[in-house]
């Protein structure tokens, strides 16, 4: 991990959606602990110009409240928008510098962040949630497990909030991040 960040990786991380309207996501951004928060930055399905205008809101908040800004996708993006970092599977090639996260669901994604050099993971779906009615869960007992064997720090996300903050601790969980757990009114307890 980036000297930067290695003692002050945010504990509470709000994960953009297109779900949610931008007023929301910007307000949201705007309530994260001083320092302690971060954001990660997705809007995949939105065109290029509004994902960087809305891109550009989010940044602006998380500078002056000194949050880490990570965007989906490639290194090289990221660098350019100013980022503090890239989320995906891309290698970061001149781009060193940037914190890289990934997105993990098993085992085998677990080692693929590894072998990909990835500083820290965003491990889900710790709850059922919204975003994926439906879907398999890992459930508290097997996120504890590959927490566990990660290696590096493991984000909580999935159905989590603020009120399972201590609990996580308990399962390797280094901190949380959310979508709905962080746009409600209310959303960082």
């Amino acid at each position: 991990m980036t000297g930067r960040y290695a003692k002050n990786l945010p504990s509470i991380w709000l994960v953009t959606d297109e779900r949610v309207p931008a007023a929301t996501l910007v307000e949201s951004a705007a309530r994260l602990p001083r320092g302690r928060g971060g954001v990660l930055f997705r809007h995949h399905a939105s065109g290029m110009a509004e994902r960087r205008a809305l891109f550009d809101r989010i940044a602006a908040i998380a500078r002056r409240r000194r949050l880490v800004l990570l965007l989906a996708g490639p290194a090289r993006q990221a660098a350019a928008w100013g980022a503090d970092g890239w989320h995906g599977r891309s290698v970061g090639g001149a781009a060193r510098l940037l914190l890289h996260s990934m997105a993990v669901h098993d085992a085998r994604e677990l080692r693929d962040a590894a072998r990909r050099g990835a500083d820290l993971v965003f491990l889900s779906p710790l709850f059922p949630t919204r975003s994926h009615p439906g879907g398999r869960v890992l459930g508290r007992a097997k996120f504890a497990a590959l927490a566990l064997r990660a290696g590096m720090p493991v984000i909580a996300l999935g159905g989590v909030q603020a009120k399972h903050e201590h609990m996580l601790r308990g399962i390797g969980a280094a901190g949380w991040a959310a979508i709905d757990g962080l746009t409600a009114v209310g959303g960082v307890g």
